[in-house]
């Protein structure tokens, strides 16, 4: 073994240990990324997140492009091409130059020349999570066995890992959930019953005054009572049921999801940064307004055939709406948009409405998260 192979094989064990260190799903995803590349020599890598039951990618982390840069290509891959291919058949692939594969689909403008290629499944139990790709071997060449091998490993342990981390979610999901059935039994069976015998004792002890003042202040506090138990129970209601908000990703997956059957075409959707973590709910709560808002104009005025969504948290949250209709409407600018600008001005952000060419528009709504 080789000085660089023991390297290598110790930045893998490293990795692992940080891998099963109790960090949240993003910055799991975004850690793979990083040492995958690093392992492998690449200059860029990614990992595509399968969709839930859907041959598509629903999310697509980067490391080796800049924020910018990823601006400047547009929208994420969703797993066509050469991308497709190890979603279609989850064994890893290795190319000495991408762009002559019989699936090659070529890149949009702006996007980096990319020849030599890995790609490795990532399996969560019995299922495909999603894939890693490396892409251009630094130094030249292409990638070696000796590379799939460590990759491989990786995404072994990568799978383990998410997998792990998503049951962790599920187990503190279901926590909570628990928490809030006890909680509503608390309130029902000792609170309520408490404020209603109180209201009982309160209207019996009438009878023990002629004053129209005490009776009616009595009255009031009984009428109050009577409120407050309807406020408990309401609460009680909310408490069992599944809250609305869940986290920002998942909330934002959701709507994406739903705008398609408006839109008539399913909209890409990529993350990037800690989505899940850095995002204060204040914020979250305007982020998915304003992209509620930007689909909603896309459906009734753009009378486009690609919608991109992608949302990123760094410095900022980024979120950007981008089709290529017809552009935006004057009363949209007039309504909606206004509202999407108070939004963001109220976090001390921005929104700025732009033209893309050769057609259609791009919302990029931000809001600083320091």
């Amino acid at each position: 073994m080789t000085a660089r192979d023991e390297h290598r094989w110790r930045l893998l064990l490293d990795a692992v240990l940080t891998l099963s260190s109790g960090r949240d799903l993003d910055e799991l995803l975004t850690r793979i990324v990083e040492v995958s590349r690093d392992l492998a020599g690449a200059q860029y890598a990614a990992l595509g997140v399968l969709a839930e039951g859907e041959r598509r990618l629903r999310l697509f982390v980067t490391d080796g492009i800049s924020d910018e840069e990823a601006a400047l290509i547009g929208p994420r891959p969703t797993g066509r091409g050469v991308l497709g291919l190890l979603i279609d058949h989850p064994e890893p692939v290795r190319l000495h130059d991408i762009t002559e594969h019989p699936q090659s689909y070529g890149f949009p403008p702006n996007h980096p020349p990319m020849h030599s290629f890995l790609g490795v499944p990532v399996r969560t139990g019995d299922r495909i999570f999603g894939n890693l790709y490396l892409a251009e071997k630094i130094g030249g060449g292409d990638f070696t066995e000796a590379d799939e091998e460590i990759v491989t490993a990786l995404a072994a342990a990568a799978g383990v890992a998410v997998e792990n981390r998503l049951l962790q979610e599920e187990r503190e999901r279901l926590a909570v959930f628990e928490d809030r059935d006890r909680i509503g039994r608390d309130l029902h069976d000792i609170v309520i019953q408490r404020l209603f015998a109180i209201g009982l004792r309160l209207q019996a002890g009438m009878k023990w005054t002629d004053d129209p003042r005490l009776i009616e202040r009595i009255d009031e506090a009984v009428d109050e009572i009577d409120t407050t138990i309807g406020d408990i129970r309401r609460t009680i209601f909310e408490l069992g049921t599944r809250p609305r908000s869940g986290d920002l990703q998942t909330r934002v997956t959701r709507l994406v999801d739903r705008a398609a059957g408006s839109l008539k075409i399913r909209p890409t959707l990529a993350f990037s940064g800690p989505i899940r973590s850095a995002v204060p709910p204040e914020v979250a709560e305007d982020v998915i307004a304003v992209l509620r808002e930007a689909l909603s104009n896309t459906a009734r005025h753009a009378h486009a055939g690609r919608v991109a969504v992608e949302l990123t948290a760094g410095a900022e949250v980024v979120l950007r709406v981008r089709d290529d209709g017809v552009g935006i409407a004057a009363d949209a600018v007039e309504g909606g948009l206004r509202n999407m600008r108070e939004r963001a001005a109220a976090h001390g952000g921005r929104c700025a409405v732009t033209a893309v060419e050769p057609s259609g528009t791009q919302i990029e709504w931000a809001v600083p998260l320091s």
